[in-house]
């Protein structure tokens, strides 16, 4: 019996064998596969990536050179200044006008006024290239330029919006500089066009922003709607009484609702563009429209008359809109005063005495951080006080004093990482210095940071005439500079119009260090490395 087992399993044995043997080779076999799927895996990644690596380029970033200047010969400039991305490289580029007989700058892109059917000298709209300061185009766009805004969207593309003199409505595509659409303004012969042109909700339901026009004519001012996409006039034009009128702006509620204030010399008024929508087309259905009222507003301005209660009195030089917390609030800039509304219900915020009389537009900036400061300057000439004024209370964060000439141009400011902002000012810095004329005075830049109070950097200087002045990030938080349009203004004879460019820190690298107070004074080129190392950040 023992020996029957033995049999079997000498039986058995033999054959466990082979398929134990079967099954190793089955699995090397297996094994071998899966090594070599993942080298070929392997290699396959490593050809993707030198692929994208070193065989498809990468876009190519554009150099900007640190500074540049373009001079337009036989030319006199006007005022308006913007920056934009015309080229899409992701950097900004300038716009400008200019007044001249034909266009001046570079032969491929020249138009001449007659071609376009205007009158010589006309007046052009130039696009300047923020990397080099090479022409991207420039085109005549009208007999006399009242207004420009080249932030206008129509559809898909961006365009600059023109008010021409004599009364003329354009769009000129941003890119190209070809005219979109020019209309002639259906005025009255004895109006005045007058700015700016309001953007508002598309009222015509073809797509595209439409636009709200205002022309006065004696004591009436007379409200016009237009078509954003082929400048057709959408309904007919209404009369308001506004005697004194001195200039309007539109503001946009937190509930949707567009306004238009108007300003005399002692009253504010307030029209909803729903209402003005409403007599100029004769329509109660405002269905394809996003035109509404918001009460809060309808609450503070009076039914009959349209007057807004202001907490104090005195003449109204200006009202602008100032960036708030919750959206847009109103700064209405008097003789000797300021004073805020709260943009969301016209209520007054806070009033303050400034002292002498205000000289310019004001600019916002951060003197602490995250809040909204206002930049005023006031003038007894040949001086000038520049103040920075708390936007949540009206109260006087920092001033200074300058001797200032005629012309000297507004202050700029610049976002800072630290969520505060570089001040520019122009003027004369000589303290205890008095001067009986603003004849020959210097034309100093000066750069002041919150986090050195009593520090003044002397930039640069200008023996030119300043016709604009603006600091631009022409990249996203970086490559912060300024630039400066010299030259005849339009209102003169022509002559070699020059715009320019500056770089920040190359101006701040060789300037001089101003002591404001005699306390522990550090050295002057550790400030200058301090102001060196900050950077930038972009507006929201």
């Amino acid at each position: 019996m023992a020996e029957e087992e033995k049999g079997a399993e000498a039986e058995v044995r033999p054959l466990k064998g082979k398929q134990e043997a079967a099954a190793a080779g089955q699995g090397g076999g297996a094994g071998r596969w899966r090594t070599g799927a993942f080298f070929l895996s392997l290699f396959l990644c490593l050809a993707v990536v030198f692929a994208f690596s070193f065989v498809i380029p990468c876009p190519v970033r554009p150099v900007s050179q640190r500074a540049w200047s373009a001079p337009f010969a036989g030319a006199a400039a006007y005022k308006h200044l913007e920056v934009q991305d015309v080229d899409q490289d992701r950097v900004q580029d300038i716009l400008f006008a200019f007044r001249a007989s034909d266009g001046t700058h570079n032969s491929s892109t020249n138009r001449s006024c007659s071609a376009e059917g205007f009158p010589s000298p006309c007046a052009f709209i130039a696009a300047v290239s923020g990397t080099n300061g090479s022409t991207l185009w420039e085109a005549p766009v009208a007999e006399d330029l009242q207004f420009m805004d080249c932030s206008f969207e129509y559809g898909d593309s961006q365009g600059c919006l023109v008010a021409g003199k004599p009364a003329s409505l354009a769009t000129i595509d941003l890119k190209t500089g070809k005219t979109v659409w020019r209309v002639t303004a259906n005025l009255p012969s004895n109006s005045t066009l007058l700015s700016p042109l309001l953007l508002i909700p598309d009222v015509n339901g073809d797509g595209v922003s439409d636009l709200l026009v205002f022309a006065a004519a004696g004591q009436e001012v007379q409200s016009s709607f237009y078509s954003g996409k082929s400048g057709e006039e959408i309904g007919s034009s209404q009369s308001l009484h506004l005697p004194g009128r001195r200039g309007h702006l539109m503001q946009v509620t937190q509930a949707g609702a567009h306004y238009v204030l108007f300003y005399t010399a002692n009253a504010l008024y307030g029209y909803s563009v729903k209402q003005l929508y409403s007599r100029a087309s004769g329509l109660e259905d405002y269905r394809g429209t996003s035109l509404k009222e918001d009460p809060r507003w309808q609450t503070a301005i009076d039914d009959d008359t349209h007057n807004v209660h202001l907490l104090s009195s005195g003449e109204i030089r200006s009202v602008v809109k100032v960036p708030g917390r919750s959206g847009t609030d109103i700064l209405l800039l008097r003789a000797t005063s300021l004073e805020l509304l709260d943009g969301q219900r016209l209520g007054s915020m806070w009033g303050n005495d400034v002292i002498p009389p205000i000289q310019s537009e004001p600019v916002f900036g951060s003197f602490t951080s995250d809040e909204v400061d206002i930049v005023v300057e006031s003038r007894v000439a040949p001086n000038k006080k520049v103040l920075v004024v708390e936007g949540s209370s009206g109260n006087i964060k920092w001033e200074m004093d300058f001797l200032s000439g005629v012309g000297t141009p507004s202050p700029a400011t610049l976002l800072t990482a630290d969520h505060r902002s570089f001040f520019l000012f122009w003027g004369d810095y000589q303290p205890g210095r008095n001067r009986t004329g603003s004849e020959g005075v210097p034309q100093n830049l000066y750069l002041f940071h919150p986090s050195f109070p009593s520090v003044l950097l002397w930039m640069n200087n200008s023996t030119e005439a300043i016709v604009a002045f603006q600091a631009v990030l022409f990249e996203r938080s970086r490559h912060a500079c300024y630039v400066l349009l010299t030259g005849p203004e339009a209102s003169g004879s022509p002559g070699v119009v020059v715009l320019s460019k500056q770089r920040l820190k190359d101006d701040m690298a060789n300037s001089h260090v101003i002591w404001l107070s005699q306390a522990a004074q550090d050295t002057g080129q550790h400030v200058r490395d301090r102001f060196l190392r900050m950077r930038y950040r972009s507006p929201r």
